[in-house]
């Protein structure tokens, strides 16, 4: 039972998965989250 269990559960993310990389989610590599990392602005601290 738990087997049969845990193979439906890997087979929804497995879905999950192919579903994303179908429409394009992993599309933008240049959004906020890998902009945050390439911020060269220096905070002014003298507020």
């Amino acid at each position: 039972m738990l087997v049969i269990a845990s193979i439906l559960v890997a087979a929804a993310f497995l879905l999950a998965f192919i579903w994303s990389v179908r429409s394009n989610q992993f599309e933008d590599q240049q959004g906020a989250a890998m902009r945050m990392l390439y911020d060269n602005e220096i905070p002014n601290e003298n507020k």
